[in-house]
C-alpha cells in the first residue's frame, strides 16, 4: 500500500486551520490507539470519548509540540485526501529541576536553564500500513531540524525513554545519533511524558520501580547546526 503514496513531514501549526488538524489528529491517535494499545500509557476507551474541543486543547497545549507524516496518494486523479499517517510529539521546554533525574539512573547532571533548552519526545508511531519506508526516521529529523532552526541557547537536549527490548526502535534513534546515557524506571518515563496522573498512589511495585527503560538523548549545539 505504501508505495502508492508521496509522504512529507510537517510541524503541526498551532495557529493555521487548527479544527482540520484536530480533526486529523484525532483519527490518527484512534486508530494507533487501537492498533497498537501496548505502545501507549492512555488507551482507546478514554480518548474515544473525548469532545472535538478537548482535541483541540489537546492539539493546542502550551508545553506540546506535535509532527505528522502525510501521505498524499501517488495517482494524482485519486480523489482521496492527504491524510496523516503518523506522528511524534515533544514535551517542553522542561526545567532544570523536572529533567533531573536521580544520579542512580546515570543520566547526566543538567545544564542551566540559562544555557540549554530541553525537551522530551514521545509517542512516535507510524501506523502499521505504512511502515517499513523508514517513516519514523524522517519524523525524527523534522524533529530535530525544527529545533535546529528555532533554536536561540547554546544547547538543546532531546531526551527519550524507550524499552530496551523494542531493538528496532532503538537502532532508529542511534542511526540519528541518539546515545544511550542511562536507565529509568516506569514511573519516571511516565512523569516525563506528562503522564504522572496515571500513576497509582503506591509506585514501590516492581512494574513501576524497576530501572530498566533506556534514557537515550540528543544534543543539538548552536555551534553545529548543519
Amino acid at each position: 500500500m505504501s508505495s502508492q503514496y508521496h509522504y512529507s513531514f510537517s510541524h503541526v501549526s498551532k495557529t493555521d486551520s487548527v479544527h482540520q488538524s484536530a480533526t486529523k489528529y484525532r483519527d490518527l491517535r484512534l486508530k494507533a490507539l487501537k492498533a497498537s494499545p501496548e505502545s501507549f500509557s492512555s488507551t482507546y476507551e478514554i480518548e474515544s470519548r473525548f469532545t472535538d474541543a478537548e482535541w483541540v486543547d489537546r492539539l493546542l497545549q502550551d508545553d506540546r509540540e506535535n509532527f505528522v507524516c502525510v501521505a498524499t496518494p501517488a495517482n494524482a486523479g485519486s480523489s482521496s485526501v492527504a491524510q496523516w499517517v503518523g506522528q511524534v510529539t515533544l514535551r517542553g521546554p522542561v526545567s532544570r529541576k523536572d529533567f533531573t533525574l536521580p544520579e542512580v539512573s546515570g543520566q547526566p547532571t543538567p545544564g542551566g536553564d540559562d544555557e540549554e533548552d530541553r525537551w522530551q519526545m514521545l509517542s512516535l508511531f507510524i501506523l502499521p500500513e505504512h511502515q517499513g519506508r523508514k517513516l519514523g526516521q524522517g519524523l525524527c529529523r523534522e524533529v530535530i531540524r525544527h529545533l535546529q532552526e528555532t533554536q536561540q541557547k547554546a544547547r538543546t537536549v532531546v531526551r527519550l525513554m524507550v524499552k530496551p527490548q523494542n531493538t528496532a526502535t532503538v537502532h532508529l534513534y542511534e542511526k540519528l545519533g541518539f546515545e544511550t546515557v542511562g536507565k529509568c524506571t516506569l514511573a519516571e518515563a511516565l512523569v516525563a511524558n506528562g503522564d504522572g496522573h496515571l500513576l497509582p498512589d503506591d509506585i514501590t511495585d516492581a512494574r513501576y520501580s524497576t530501572r530498566s527503560g533506556l534514557i537515550m538523548t540528543y544534543t543539538i549545539s548552536s555551534t553545529a547546526k548543519n
